[in-house]
């Protein structure tokens, strides 16, 4: 009985760290969320379609990429649906579904860390990931990137299960996963090269088992990405054929063609920006203050060690078929992540490492578990104070691994987001929506979006969600009778130095020659009331 009750209360210890941690992962993702999450344009646009799903005009199209012009598939609005439902149509509903996956994303790698280095391993880098500001950032709001992380471990965990138990359902699921992710930022392709890279990696020389297990993962990605390819099929491969052609005809706008510089920056970055909360680098001068140099060569020291030691690792369980197998993919995830980058010319935005987002925890996770315990296994020691010296060294081990634990800790909390004045997006837009509503005195209007990089969607959704949508004005070829143009424009400035009349916006110009017969400041910008000019030349 005493030994049932010990395993117990050890049980119960382990849970009651995860369970901890996710509760802090909670609240940092969940607090306040409607305060600060991003409500613009692009949010706007998908409340608006998914409030079109939920009244029946279903689609097989998704968000637009953040380049090149062409479209994803629809998974995210399908993701997004009961949500906005269950919120009764308020976009906050979206931003905690995003969130709740940014929960259940700190649990899998736990869950990951866990199987793969043990349960300290599996708690450090959940921790870690759970309090990782930017990670946190993309984790409260609603935008098709930020579940990346989420189906990317996913996707990894059950191709190295499938790999390691060969049935055939893993693969399949591998490939419908794959999908699924695909339809969330085409970054995926990277992950998809890493998959095959493994799987040929793992595999070796058995050729038919290989073509087996691609044609099986070939096979679940199919399903997973058919709403897209259903899209495609229909209207002729528009979005392929802008991929392709993005991918071989566009040519370089304001990336490096520097492959080695681009992989240094994206390695460290990936530990800098997620781990270490270091600062955008090109926002920082390394001789500017001597903390900074401190903190960024400090970084780069735990991200080269953080991989030094698990190629370590890698050598020492060569003839372990399973360890051996789990390093091996974490590796391949990495090196092929990073390096894939080094051949793509145009900006690399934070949220483009989505798919890798996981991999540095589970790496310093391990680096701070082998300190603590093993860092004598690392020296050569021998003579006859072989012990003292073990001794010694494990305790600078463990010291070691609690100082950086602790930075780490220290520096991330101190990032934390709504520690800073909260945007107040949502609110913004639908208190402004709410006053132009009101200055229509209830009649038929146009409206217009002067601004310097956003879009009216975000106002255009509660406009819809009222019942209060303005007119759109068309082209005269397609109304000629001008029926589209009402006799008021209410006009939102979110540009400083806006000037309205005369304005070549087509939501402006469409109106005809106007005069401003009232102008308002609301919140933080102005709103401007043109009718049909009326004075005389």
């Amino acid at each position: 009985m005493e030994k049932v009750a010990h395993f117990i209360s050890l049980k119960t210890s382990k849970n009651s760290w995860i369970i901890g941690i996710l509760l802090l992962a909670a609240f940092l993702r969940l607090y306040k969320i409607q305060d600060y999450m991003t409500f613009l344009g692009d949010e706007g646009r998908d409340v608006l379609v998914v409030y079109n799903i939920l009244h029946g005009n279903l689609t097989l199209l998704g968000p637009t990429a953040s380049v090149g012009g062409f479209f994803l598939g629809p998974i995210y609005y399908y993701f997004m649906t009961p949500f906005l439902w269950l919120f009764n149509y308020s976009p906050v509903g979206p931003a905690v579904m995003v969130a709740l996956f940014g929960i259940a994303t700190v649990w899998f790698i736990y869950k990951v860390g866990s199987d793969f280095f043990g349960k300290k391993a599996g708690l450090i880098a959940a921790f870690l990931y759970g309090i990782s500001p930017l990670v946190i950032a993309y984790s409260r709001s609603s935008w098709n990137p930020n579940l990346m992380p989420f189906f990317s471990l996913l996707t990894i965990y059950i191709l190295y299960k499938a790999v390691l138990g060969g049935k055939v359902r893993l693969f399949v699921l591998c490939g419908f996963l794959l999908g699924i992710a695909m339809q969330l930022h085409y970054l995926t392709t990277f992950l998809g090269v890493i998959i095959a890279i493994y799987v040929l990696l793992i595999r070796q020389k058995e050729i038919l088992r290989i073509l087996k297990d691609y044609f099986y993962i070939f096979l679940g990605f199919i399903v997973g990405w058919s709403p897209f390819l259903a899209f495609e099929i229909r209207h002729n491969f528009p979005n392929i054929n802008s991929i392709i052609s993005f991918v071989f005809n566009s040519a370089d706008t304001g990336g490096t063609s520097n492959f080695f510089a681009t992989i240094y920056n994206v390695f460290f970055r990936l530990f800098g920006r997620l781990v270490t909360n270091f600062p955008p680098p090109e926002q920082v001068a390394l001789g500017a203050h001597p903390n900074i140099a401190l903190w960024y060569f400090a970084t780069l020291v735990l991200a080269i060690a953080s991989v030094i030691l698990l190629v370590y690792k890698l050598i020492k369980n060569f003839k372990d078929k399973d360890q051996f197998q789990k390093i091996s993919l974490l590796l391949t995830w990495l090196l092929f992540g990073i390096g894939l980058f080094g051949f793509y010319k145009k900006p690399i935005y934070d949220y483009y490492f989505g798919f890798m987002f996981p991999i540095p925890f589970l790496l310093v996770s391990v680096t701070i578990v082998s300190l603590y315990t093993n860092l004598p296994h690392f020296v050569p020691l021998s003579g006859t104070s072989r012990g003292k010296h073990e001794l010694r060294l494990k305790k600078i081990g463990q010291v070691l691994a609690l100082v950086i634990f602790a930075l780490l800790t220290l520096i991330n909390l101190q990032g934390i987001p709504f520690r800073f004045s909260a945007n107040r997006q949502l609110a913004q837009v639908e208190e402004i929506s709410k006053f132009v509503v009101d200055k229509t005195d209830n009649k038929p209007f146009n409206f217009a979006l002067i601004t310097g990089g956003n879009s009216d969607h975000g106002y255009r959704y509660f406009f819809t969600l009222w019942d209060k949508s303005p007119i759109v004005i068309e082209n005269p070829k397609q109304d000629p009778q001008r029926k589209s143009v009402t006799d008021q424009l209410l006009i939102v400035c979110e540009d400083i130095a806006c000037k309205p009349l005369g304005n070549s916006l087509w939501e402006v110009a469409g109106f005809g020659r106007a005069e401003i017969i009232d102008e308002w400041d609301v919140s933080v910008i102005k709103v401007y009331k043109l009718i049909h000019y009326k004075g005389k030349d």
